[in-house]
């Protein structure tokens, strides 16, 4: 009996040692919340640049193909002034007044001055593609141009929840009428 209480006590004793000194180490801690967040992070990074690589691609096909003459901002907009106006200059605050003709790349036209009215929006304040902003800046009253917005410019990776697909390119054709 003797030896079974000593055995007891060694084992209940070894136990709680054990018990104590492990509750007592420091956790090691990664200092990445998520181990493969890098990783992930990395990857989205690497997907996102072969999409706009590819959208490029396929814009630059697409100025090939029709033997357009298009010069290029820093954001990426393509655009062509085709006719030159003598008008006052587009300028941020202005409202500016559209006739336009919308499409995707594929040809498919979305939008139209004919079916939907004159565009018009007061420039830099929003509410429309930031490409087409961009781009009004360019003009004068009276000028006609074609522009292209790559889909970071456009609606982006939603579209615009009605005739814009997600991540699409948009052809606009189209001519400054006046400014308020």
């Amino acid at each position: 009996m003797k030896n079974i209480a000593f055995l007891q006590i060694i084992f209940f004793s070894f136990l709680i040692h054990f018990l104590f000194t492990s509750c007592n180490q420091p956790l090691v801690q990664n200092e990445d919340k998520d181990p493969d967040s890098g990783n992930l992070e990395e990857s989205l990074l690497y997907a996102n640049k072969q999409a706009v690589k590819e959208e490029n691609e396929q814009i630059d096909r697409f100025i090939t193909r029709y033997k357009w003459q298009m010069k290029e901002t820093g954001s990426g907009l393509r655009y062509d002034i085709y006719f030159r106006g003598n008008g006052a200059k587009a300028e941020t605050g202005k409202t500016a007044i559209l006739k336009y003709n919308v499409r995707l790349i594929d040809g498919t036209e979305i939008y139209s001055s004919e079916k939907n009215g004159n565009k018009q929006f007061v420039i830099g304040h929003g509410g429309v593609e930031s490409g087409l902003e961009e781009g009004i800046l360019l003009l004068r009253v009276g000028d006609r141009a074609k522009f292209i917005l790559p889909s970071h410019l456009a609606f982006g990776l939603l579209g615009d929840q009605d005739k814009v697909p997600p991540k699409s390119t948009l052809i606009y054709d189209l001519e400054l009428l006046e400014l308020k």
